[in-house]
């Protein structure tokens, strides 16, 4: 009888940990399963308003193993990147152009995307991990017909408004979204809005970014051999 009685008090007990699980854990813990992959793939648009100055092209990446493939488009040009710790070689978008290591592509194109570039590069965070900080400075997180819907917290939104170290934000707002398929993250969602000061400049930011993963575990990188050269 004794044994009966503490049987049911663990299964009860069991029971009241997992009704405390909440959306929250369920978004960590795909994470955590994403993060755990040798490999995966994905793909990244920006939508902005059709009056905006710049419009920021889809993104596509692979990581396998500590190596990260990138390739965006900008300003009508394709760039393509290796990432290895914290080496990061371009290919050059020109036609005659080859392989060079980031600082040389800055060097060279120093008032071009290369300047940008090199920002974006040096701050690039795997999905995984973005999604991890992202999650961190979400409120009000709930489920939705299978869809985690949260709001940014204020100083979540300014750190996904800020470009750059001296520009300045007010009235940051912004939400996020998160997909789970068989307990990993399969897509992700964060709209931001919010005015920015930068060089004496006011811009008003309205932008929704969307990643979608996919590929899990099998994902593969081919690397030319003019970039092996340059990765350790």
């Amino acid at each position: 009888m004794k044994n009966l009685l503490l049987n049911t008090v663990i299964l009860l007990a069991g029971s009241g940990l997992v009704a405390l699980a909440g959306p929250a854990d369920d978004v960590n813990g795909a994470i955590q399963k994403l993060s755990g992959e040798a490999s995966y793939s994905w793909h990244t648009t920006v939508a902005v308003p059709a009056d905006s100055r710049f419009k920021p092209g889809p993104t596509d990446g692979k990581t396998l193993d500590g190596l990260t493939y990138l390739q965006l488009s900008m300003r009508n040009n394709t760039i393509k990147l290796f990432m290895k710790g914290t080496n990061i070689v371009v290919a050059d978008p020109d036609p005659d152009g080859g392989w060079e290591t980031l600082a040389d592509f800055e060097s060279n194109d120093d008032q071009g995307p290369g300047r940008f570039l090199g920002y974006m590069a040096r701050g690039f965070k795997l999905p995984a991990a973005q999604a991890g900080d992202l999650v961190a400075d979400c409120q009000n997180i709930q489920e939705t017909n299978g869809v985690v819907t949260a709001d940014l917290t204020p100083d979540g939104a300014k750190k996904l408004l800020s470009f750059r170290r001296n520009s300045d934000v007010s009235n940051p707002t912004g939400s996020a979204q998160f997909w789970i398929n068989n307990g990993e993250l399969t897509k992700y969602e964060f709209h931001v809005k919010g005015g920015v000061t930068f060089n004496d400049n006011d811009i008003t930011i309205d932008r929704d970014t969307t990643v979608e993963i996919n590929d899990a575990g099998t994902t593969k990188i081919d690397v030319p051999n003019d970039a092996k050269k340059l990765l350790p």
